[in-house]
């Protein structure tokens, strides 16, 4: 990797000297962008030009503006014969600290685009940082994707191969609507976009070129250019599915800063505006996300096949219907901030038999408890934690739930929550889960989801008229914590919520003879009661993927990162 620097200048002559002071060290050529400034700015970074020979300046003879300065270094560099570019404004506001970090990245990933993720102190104006998710909110339209965390900071190692063919392709704004557009395009040409956590301040003597009037239209047609371009990509983006990936292969959708910017709205205005936020974003992935909307499809006719008075599913099942299970969906991820804001609590949910499991805890013995992804069961692990009665530890098989919980950090910094990430239910995670039980705590695994690992290691069941495939895995590690197991669900019914919780054995080991038929047993007995709850509340139902496809038939990936499809 050839890298050079790009710094563009107006007019910023507190902090320039003491950039390229801090600089130096990195012994790296750096191309300084003159852009029209006046008479005494132009002298000092002619003078700091004479004083650094690593530095060659460039001069633009009137103000063009920010993106014009930044195309002048990035074109010069490529010309010189640089294969990277770092980005770094004038103005002292970014951590040159984190330089090191940014280049390592780079230098791991020669192709990609390395661009700074703000965190912002005190000082940054809090007009402009809420102004920002506007922004982040049409770049997310505009690439279909939540891909690019950040869109306007400045602080970047450009792929200058890329960013050159992009520049003889297309005509970029040239003022401080470049940082975004050039980024959009970028991801549209295939280039990827990786962020870094860096630290950025507002100096109080610090300089903004930023015209109100003017730049934000030239944002605003920006974004409009932008959006019909995305219009124009949208048909072959909608013909692309992960349907041959596995579940848990599959990138969250929404990712971290689509559930962040929901909580954001949700601390600013409540529901109100967090519904007005969510409920467009809810109907951009109906309509973007073929795969899950196939998915919705199909279980909802499945269910209406297999119980054709379903009430909820009068008349021909189509995209209405389905539209509300999104919305379902979504309305449940706000109840789950509500609970974890501690804005619902216990007395506000039906759970009838809740004395069965508060016995069994208050002897101080723990046990299983068996869910899965119908209805809002994270509703009950929020008020448990709330109350701090009772320790919940909670197993995932993805990192995708790590997002949701790191909002929630923010959103509440006394909540406790304790997931155990793992990748495979072996016996390190066995004997760790041993020890939460002889404490009397709880342990929640979910039974309706196969891994990426399975590898065949499942139990076909019936479900709703049709063999599904349910993990051995649970049901083994209930066996072998050999406590009390009970099943618990919590639905939505006429505007409340209600637990239904259900002894489901009071253990599961037994002699090794006779093992296969009571794990058939097991998941067998567990297929039954979620298909009689999923029937009373399918839209509830949030597996959004093809939960009847047989194991053998999914594509998954290996360690070497190539598909693989398992026969």
């Amino acid at each position: 990797m050839q890298l050079a620097l790009v710094i563009p200048n107006y007019n910023h002559q507190a902090a320039i000297e003491k950039t390229l002071e801090s600089l130096a060290a990195l012994d790296l050529h750096c191309y300084l962008v003159d852009d029209g400034s006046n008479d005494e700015t132009r002298h000092l970074l002619i003078s700091l030009a004479d004083k650094y020979s690593w530095v060659t300046l460039l001069h633009h003879p009137f103000n063009r503006g920010k993106g014009a300065a930044v195309t002048t270094g990035l074109r010069a560099a490529y010309k010189d014969g640089y294969s990277h570019a770092l980005q770094v404004d004038a103005d002292g506001q970014h951590n040159l600290d984190d330089i090191p970090a940014m280049l390592a990245k780079a230098e791991a990933h020669p192709e990609a685009l390395i661009s700074g993720l703000p965190q912002y102190d005190e000082s940054v104006p809090k007009s402009r940082f809420y102004a920002r998710y506007l922004t982040h909110f049409w770049v997310w339209v505009e690439t279909l994707s939540f891909d690019i965390q950040d869109s306007m900071c400045g602080f970047r190692v450009y792929p200058l191969a890329a960013t050159e063919k992009l520049f003889l392709s297309q005509a970029l704004g040239e003022r401080m609507d470049f940082d975004i557009e050039v980024l959009v395009r970028l991801h549209w040409a295939g280039t990827e976009v990786i962020h870094l956590p860096t630290q950025v301040i507002y100096p109080e003597d610090g300089i903004s070129h930023f015209q109100g009037l003017w730049d934000n239209l030239r944002i605003s047609g920006m974004h409009t250019r932008l959006f019909f371009g995305m219009l124009k990509r949208l048909p072959q983006r909608l013909i692309k599915s992960n349907q041959d990936d596995h579940w848990s292969s599959i990138t969250e959708r929404g990712s971290y800063w689509g559930i962040k910017l929901l909580a954001a709205s949700y601390k600013l205005g409540g529901h109100w505006l967090c519904r007005a936020i969510m409920y467009p974003v809810i109907f951009y992935f109906f309509l973007t996300g073929r795969s899950a909307r196939d998915a919705s499809l199909t279980f909802l006719k499945q269910v209406k096949n297999y119980d054709p008075e379903q009430p909820q599913l009068q008349g021909k099942v189509g995209w209405r219907q389905s539209l509300k299970h999104f919305l379902a969906f979504g309305n449940a991820a706000l109840d789950r901030i509500d609970a974890w804001c501690d804005r619902i609590q216990l007395s506000q949910v039906d759970f009838p038999n809740r004395a069965l499991l508060a016995d069994q805890l208050a002897a101080g013995q723990g046990a299983v408890l068996l869910v899965s992804h119908l209805g809002n069961l994270e509703l009950c692990r929020a008020i448990s934690v709330h109350q701090k009665r009772v320790k919940v530890n909670v197993m995932v098989l993805t990192q995708n739930a790590e997002n949701f919980n790191r909002v929630l950090k923010q959103l509440n910094p006394d909540s406790s929550l304790n997931l155990i990430q793992v990748t495979d239910l072996g016996p390190t995670t066995s004997m760790l889960l041993q020890q939460k039980i002889e404490d009397g705590e709880l342990v929640v695994i979910a039974g309706d989801r196969t891994s990426s690992n399975t590898q065949g290691r499942v139990i076909y069941a019936p479900f709703m008229g049709k063999q599904a495939p349910f993990p051995q895995g649970p049901f083994i590690l209930a066996g072998l914590l050999d406590c009390p197991v009970y099943l618990m669900f919590c639905l939505r019914e006429q505007d409340r919520y209600r637990v239904h919780l259900e002894t489901f054995s009071n253990t599961l080991k037994g002699p090794r003879k006779g093992r296969m038929q009571r794990l058939e047993d097991a998941v067998n007995n567990y297929s039954s009661r979620l298909e009689y709850y999923a029937r009373r509340e399918p839209l509830q139902w949030f597996n959004f993927f093809d939960f009847w496809r047989k194991d053998s038939e999914i594509q998954r990936t290996n360690f070497h990162g190539k598909d693989r499809t398992d026969k």
